[in-house]
């Protein structure tokens, strides 16, 4: 008895506090593509550890195979189909995430939050479907996938030298809010200035909520990696672009616990969807799963989740979970009751992340 009401009352805490929420979610990033999912090459020390104080789901799913869709249903908590977002957005694409959705930004802006997206967004890039018309009060990224917009018709192949990395023949565009800050971005940095501006966002907002979307555009191709990591894995360039990743989240962690917030901070990683194996060793690996990105084999969908912080339980789950389910999970855990009148497909995992209780799903 006194355990069950130790628990119940620990769970009360965590939904009285409204907690702050980071989502790391990453591009193309296979099942076997992390230490601590398998990987035998491949240095993730801090996503390691952050699996090991935290909860590593082995049983996690993408609500699709491919980049927009996937981004639609992790924000609204619904199937694509039922935004419309059922397949992938190109720069000449006229469409968006509409309007009569709502977000994960937005039912938190509601109840006080501060909101931001640093990186992908690839939910309509004009102007009306930017992310601040969808709930986030800052937005810094790239609006759709690293390969877009190319400037020549070379093959990623043929412009590919393992001594050299050069993003000019994609002419992707980094908006800051509504506005083009550069254009084309530079590439080889761009994983290490989503890591500072989220650090950066976490000082500015650490005296309110937060939520904070980190959407990193690679390990999708082209890849690259900044100098210091660029050559320095046994994996080659994928592993140098992962590896580059972790270093990141673990500034994130420290940078968490130096400002006293991972006792009220939420932490989820994870991928949109499987490896692209079109491009071999610069793609991801699905480790023992079957396939890869574009298909709902195993390798298409299953990817490596892990939750981190604010009292989670620790452990293996082997339960089934989807990136639906986090938009009913925050706003759960939050206190926030889910728009009336609109279907919501995600279910809420809180039980299983606070007591360990039997995945809903």
């Amino acid at each position: 008895l006194f355990v069950f009401l130790f628990s119940l009352f620990s769970f009360g805490i965590q939904k009285n506090q409204k907690l702050n929420f980071i989502i790391v979610f990453v591009d193309d990033m296979g099942y076997g593509d992390l230490g601590v999912f398998g990987n035998p090459t491949i240095s993730t020390p801090n996503l390691d550890k952050m699996a090991y104080e935290g909860q590593k789901w082995t049983q996690f799913y993408s609500a699709s195979p491919v980049c927009t869709p996937s981004r639609a249903a992790l924000l609204t908590g619904r199937l694509p189909v039922r935004s419309g977002m059922t397949g992938v957005l190109f720069p000449n694409s006229l469409n968006g995430l509409p309007s009569s959705e709502f977000t994960i930004a937005e039912k938190l802006k509601e109840n006080k939050y501060k909101t931001a997206i640093v990186g992908k967004w690839h939910l309509g890039h004009k102007k009306k479907y930017l992310p601040l018309n969808h709930g986030f009060d800052y937005y810094y990224g790239i609006p759709y996938s690293n390969d877009m917009d190319k400037i020549n018709k070379n093959s990623y192949w043929s412009e590919y030298k393992r001594n050299e990395l050069d993003s000019k023949s994609y002419n992707v565009p980094l908006i800051e809010n509504f506005d083009i800050i550069e254009r084309p971005v530079d590439q080889t940095t761009i994983t290490d200035r989503y890591t500072k501006k989220t650090i950066e966002l976490i000082n500015e907002y650490k005296d309110d909520r937060f939520f904070i979307y980190l959407s990193h555009n690679l390990p999708h191709i082209p890849l690259y990696a900044s100098k210091k990591f660029f050559g320095k894995s046994k994996r080659g360039l994928y592993g140098d672009v992962i590896e580059e990743i972790d270093h990141g989240v673990g500034l994130i962690i420290e940078e968490l616990k130096k400002l006293n917030l991972e006792k009220n901070t939420l932490v989820v990683f994870t991928s949109d969807n499987g490896p692209w194996l079109v491009y071999k060793n610069h793609s991801g690996s699905a480790g023992l799963l079957r396939n890869g990105k574009g298909t709902t084999w195993e390798g298409g969908v299953r990817v490596p989740a892990i939750f981190w912080g604010s009292n989670i339980k620790s452990g293996v789950i082997n339960d089934i979970g989807s990136t639906l389910d986090i938009y009913s999970t925050f706003l759960s855990v939050s206190g926030i009751e889910q728009q009336k009148n609109m279907l919501v497909d995600g279910l809420d995992l809180s039980k299983t992340l606070f007591e360990s209780k039997e995945s809903p799903r």
